[in-house]
């Protein structure tokens, strides 16, 4: 019965979670990996100019992105990163260096 359970999970950890990454060490991602996530969450956009694409520029002013983009962006980082952004931690996400540190402190990385 066990095993049939640890197929279910893997099973629902596919189907329900299929961008979160699992870390052989078990400690997960450091600041470096989270950097390298975000930019390709960034990139994974089709909407997004990877020319004007940095950890500093402003999703909106910089890169002329609207809000409903930003928001499809933040649902990204959620997904990518298997945590839930409230709304109004959503609005203080402006560029990746917020996602970023959004994202450690989330997650609980130092």
């Amino acid at each position: 019965m066990a095993k049939d359970h640890n197929l279910l999970g893997a099973v629902y950890l596919s189907l329900v979670k299929p961008s979160v990454r699992f870390y052989a060490d078990h400690h997960g991602p450091n600041k470096e990996e989270i950097e390298h996530r975000v930019l390709e969450v960034l990139r994974s956009f089709d909407k997004v100019d990877t020319s004007k694409l940095s950890m500093d520029a402003h999703f909106i002013n910089d890169m002329g992105l609207d809000s409903l983009d930003t928001v499809e962006i933040v649902m990204a980082f959620e997904d990518e990163f298997g945590i839930e952004i409230t709304d109004a931690d959503a609005e203080k996400i402006f560029n990746c260096s917020d996602a970023v540190a959004y994202v450690v402190k989330a997650m609980g990385i130092e």
